[in-house]
C-alpha cells in the first residue's frame, strides 16, 4: 500500500513553517498505547468505537447503518429467513480514534538551579516535539506545569490547535523556576478528568519520597511515562579544592573540601539514586525514561518501542 505522503509547508503545514521559523529541527515521537481508545474522534489509535475503520466489527441490518457500500451478499444468504425479508447484512468496522496526550512538568526551583536553563531547555523541547507530534497523530494536547502550586500561566488543557505547545515551549525556556516544591502537580492530576490520557510526567525527581507516592497515586487511572530531565554537570564535581554547593530544590549554600574520598561518595550516590529511582519506578509499572542535553527524539521514541515499554496505567502504591 502507497504511504500517506508528509504534509510540507508547501501543502499547508502551518505547523512545520512555525517550527522552521523558530530554527527547530522537525522530528516526531512515536509512541503508542495499550489499551483501547474511547474517543469518538477519529485518530490514530485501535478502539472499539464503530465507524470508518479498517479492523472489521462484525454484521449489521443495512436498515440500521444505512451504508450499502458494505453490503456482504454472502452474509445476507447465510440467513435464509432473514434475506426472505429483506433483512440484508453490512460489514461493520472499528475507526481508529484519538486520545489525549498531557505534559505534567515538575516547575520547582531544582529545574532552574544552577542557573544555565538546561533542565528547563530540554523540558521546552520535550513540550515542542510531543505538540508537532500529536498533531500529526490527531490527537490532543495539554500541559500542565506546578511548582508549590498549580500555575495558572502554565495551564493548557487538552485541545487540537495547532502552536500552543510552540508557545508553551517559548514559555519555558524564559521561565526561571523558584518554587520550593512540585506538590502542586497531584492539583494538576485533578484536572485530567476519568478519561484515560497519556501522561509525561516531566521531572528531576529530587522531590521527596512522599510527593513520589502520592503523585504516583493519583495517576493511577491513567497511562504514565516518568520522563527524569538531568543534567549531566549537575553529577559533576569541580576540580579538586573548596567548591560552593548549593542544594538544587532549597538553594541553600555550602562551602566543601573536595577530597578523593569525598568525589568517590558523591559518584556512588549519584549512581545509588539513578538506581534507587529506577527501581521505585518500576517497581509500579512505570520505568522512567532519563534524558540528558541535547534532547533526543528518537530516545523518547525507542522508548515506546523498547520490550514491555507500551505505556500502560500505573500501578497503585503499596
Amino acid at each position: 500500500m502507497r504511504p500517506h505522503p508528509r504534509p510540507s509547508p508547501a501543502r499547508g503545514g502551518g505547523e512545520i513553517r512555525e517550527w522552521l521559523r523558530h530554527g527547530l529541527s522537525v522530528r516526531e515521537i512515536h509512541y503508542r498505547i495499550r489499551w483501547f481508545a474511547d474517543g469518538r474522534r477519529p485518530g490514530h489509535h485501535r478502539s472499539r468505537s464503530p465507524g470508518a475503520g479498517y479492523e472489521f466489527r462484525g454484521h449489521a441490518p443495512l436498515l440500521r447503518e444505512l451504508d450499502a457500500r458494505r453490503l456482504d451478499v454472502h452474509a445476507s444468504l447465510r440467513d435464509p429467513f432473514g434475506y426472505a425479508a429483506g433483512l440484508w447484512q453490512v460489514r461493520t468496522f472499528n475507526q481508529r480514534s484519538a486520545i489525549r496526550v498531557v505534559v505534567l512538568a515538575d516547575l520547582s526551583a531544582s529545574m532552574s538551579a544552577d542557573g544555565t536553563q538546561r533542565k528547563m531547555a530540554l523540558l521546552a523541547d520535550l513540550t515542542a516535539t510531543l505538540a508537532y507530534s500529536t498533531s500529526r497523530a490527531g490527537d490532543a494536547f495539554g500541559f500542565f506545569g506546578a511548582d508549590t502550586t498549580l500555575r495558572n500561566d502554565f495551564v493548557q488543557y487538552p485541545g487540537h490547535g495547532r502552536g500552543a505547545g510552540l508557545r508553551m515551549a517559548e514559555r519555558l525556556r524564559a521561565f526561571v523556576a523558584t518554587g520550593a516544591g512540585a506538590d502542586g502537580l497531584i492539583q494538576a492530576v485533578h484536572l485530567l478528568g476519568r478519561a484515560r490520557t497519556l501522561v509525561f510526567l516531566a521531572s528531576d525527581f529530587h522531590l521527596a519520597e512522599t510527593t513520589i507516592d502520592r503523585l504516583l497515586a493519583a495517576l493511577s487511572a491513567h497511562a504514565v511515562v516518568p520522563v527524569v530531565l538531568w543534567d549531566e554537570q549537575e553529577h559533576t564535581l569541580p576540580a579538586a579544592g573548596f567548591a560552593s554547593m548549593v542544594d538544587a530544590e532549597s538553594g541553600a549554600k555550602r562551602f566543601l573540601w573536595l577530597r578523593p574520598t569525598l568525589r568517590a561518595r558523591f559518584e556512588q550516590r549519584v549512581q545509588e539514586r539513578r538506581a534507587e529511582l529506577t527501581r521505585r519506578l518500576t517497581h509500579q509499572g512505570l520505568p522512567p525514561l532519563f534524558l540528558t542535553a541535547p534532547f533526543d527524539a528518537d530516545a523518547v521514541s525507542a522508548y515506546f518501542h523498547a520490550p514491555g515499554r507500551v505505556a500502560t496505567a500505573a500501578k497503585p502504591a503499596a
